[in-house]
């Protein structure tokens, strides 16, 4: 899944920042893209049908005893939604790292119970039923020896691609970015094209890292902004 997701970002640099968890991706336009003048049935059949296709020629590499053959072989759906404002994106990225916790903690918690604690299915859920985050954490710790503190971040956090630029001095974001943009800038397409040459020319890059909180944005302001940091100076 991370795999395509860099890809789909390599092959379209109108694409600010996409976060993966599961089976699920997103992935963000600015709003001052005009790809496809913003026809919407375009953007996300072009998104899709990239993905898939870099998902099933991507395959063999991570499975290479499992090949592909009809009639499991994967396709993806999508739609589209437009955020009005920068915080409503920032929430929306914010709800589905919090969700990614809240299933992952359950999970986890499940399946030891039943994997390791000899549980069945029923007798498990209906024990989690009504437990708080609290009561997941003292289950694997008490029962199984597990801190979920030390489990791989990739599990917690979900997974954000986005195009690596020089970080920058942490800055409050501005007040206008709070409200969000209610007029686009007009950009010609000289300039969008440039824009597109100097984003090709960064590395993509996944981590697992928080979302959540100011500094991840205010250190990459080139993901808001939609205009290209500094690329890293090479070692």
């Amino acid at each position: 899944m991370n795999a395509a997701a860099v890809e789909v970002l390599k092959d379209l640099p109108d694409l600010a920042i996409a976060y993966g968890v599961s089976d699920e991706y997103s992935f963000v336009f600015h709003p001052t893209c005009e790809l496809f003048e913003r026809r919407s049935a375009k953007l996300v059949t072009t998104i899709v049908s990239t993905f898939t296709a870099h998902y099933i020629y991507l395959w063999g590499n991570y499975f290479p005893d499992t090949p592909l053959q009809p009639p499991h072989l994967p396709s993806f759906d999508g739609r589209a939604v437009v955020y009005p404002t920068i915080r409503n994106l920032r929430d929306y990225m914010s709800w589905r790292q919090v969700d990614c916790h809240i299933n992952n903690l359950y999970n986890t918690t499940f399946w030891m119970m039943v994997l390791k604690g000899g549980m069945s299915n029923t007798d498990a859920e209906n024990e989690l039923k009504g437990t708080l985050s609290s009561d997941k954490n003292e289950i694997l710790f008490k029962r199984f020896g597990i801190n979920y503190n030390n489990e791989e971040e990739i599990y917690k956090k979900g997974s954000v691609v986005y195009r690596q630029y020089q970080l920058e001095e942490r800055k409050p974001l501005k007040a206008p970015e709070e409200e969000g943009p209610t007029v686009q800038e007009s950009i010609s397409k000289s300039q969008q094209e440039k824009l597109r040459k100097l984003r090709r020319k960064a590395q993509v890059i996944v981590e697992h890292v928080d979302i959540i909180k100011d500094e991840f944005w205010e250190r990459r302001p080139w993901i808001l902004s939609g205009k290209p940091g500094r690329l890293p100076a090479e070692a």
